[in-house]
């Protein structure tokens, strides 16, 4: 419940400091006639949006499996990196189009100053939001959050570069008397193109787990490894499949055993497995199925097999 209401809390802060920048932004854009500065709101309009539906997503989350959702609603979360991954190619499009107008018909900018404030206080309000999304969205393993901390990283990046080609505006006409104010949707469709790279980026990520592929090889690695050290006491170990819904992975695998264990004796094991497991994972849910090694093999259990040929030939052989 506290990791819930800590994500909850931070999804919170994420839509109040968006709701203010757009409208900070907004009026902005409008007052200097800045098209970078405009496009800059509604880039934050997006990211508001997309903070909403996190805010929603996280809070679905956490609820707990119930008889329509036995394996839970962590899926909540990764459907809405979907969709703020969607809302950012939206918001480039638009960018776009609207920067491509003004590099036709370009129009001098007004209080220059202003817009390069505002680009700055941008930038270091989302850099600070970004970093705590970040760090509760990594330690939660919440992928609604981390969207939404690349949302807001992305924007200080467009911020920061929106603020330079306002900035070079500025230094040009008034040092230089150089009116390049082309300068200003040349710097949005810079903008436009790194937001289209971060939504190809969410998107692939959150596709992988709404398709269920496997947890990264390293995890998988890792379960493999730890398994591999208690042979003696497991003899296979085969069909491990993993994959993710939200924060919770989930791990299923058979393991054969010596054929002699009681049923007693192979409880313990499995449960002695699944915590550990779960202590490398705090959010997996693991199901291990016991087998007996008692001669019988089959093509998976010898896939996965951890005996040497002479305990193997010792103690059962294969199947023709």
């Amino acid at each position: 419940m506290n990791i819930q209401r800590e994500k909850a809390r931070v999804a919170a802060i994420s839509v109040a400091s968006n709701s203010t920048l757009v409208l900070l932004k907004l009026i902005v854009g409008i007052i200097v006639g800045s098209v970078s500065v405009i496009s800059e709101a509604i880039h934050s309009g997006m990211d508001l949006l997309a903070a909403i539906i996190a805010f929603f997503a996280v809070k679905k989350a956490g609820k707990n499996a119930d008889a329509d959702h036995p394996f839970g609603h962590g899926k909540v979360e990764n459907i809405s990196a979907f969709i703020e991954a969607l809302l950012i190619l939206v918001a480039a499009i638009w960018i776009i189009y609207e920067a491509v107008q003004k590099l036709i018909n370009p129009h001098p900018l007004e209080i220059v100053g202003l817009g390069v404030a505002v680009m700055f206080v941008s930038s270091m309000v989302n850099f600070a939001v970004s970093q705590l999304l970040f760090k509760v969205g990594k330690k939660t393993d919440s992928p609604a959050l981390i969207a939404d901390g690349w949302h807001l990283r992305t924007d200080v990046y467009t911020s920061a570069g929106v603020m330079a080609g306002l900035g070079l505006v500025w230094v040009c006409e008034y040092v230089f008397g150089l009116k390049l104010y082309w300068l200003d949707p040349a710097v949005a469709i810079g903008v436009a193109i790194l937001i289209l790279r971060t939504s190809y980026r969410l998107t692939m990520h959150s596709i992988r787990d709404l398709i269920d592929t496997s947890t990264p090889a390293e995890e998988t690695a890792w379960v493999r490894d730890y398994l591999t050290q208690l042979y003696p006491t497991l003899r296979s170990v085969h069909r491990l499949r993993t994959r993710k819904a939200g924060a919770t992975r989930f791990i299923d695998l058979h393991l054969a055993v010596d054929s002699n264990m009681t049923v007693s004796e192979s409880h313990r094991l499995a449960d002695q497995i699944s915590s550990n497991i779960k202590a490398q994972f705090p959010y997996a849910d693991v199901i291990l199925h016991i087998e007996p090694c008692d001669g019988s093999c089959s093509y998976a259990c010898n896939s996965g097999c951890l005996l040497t040929e002479e305990e193997r030939k010792s103690v059962h052989s294969p199947k023709e």
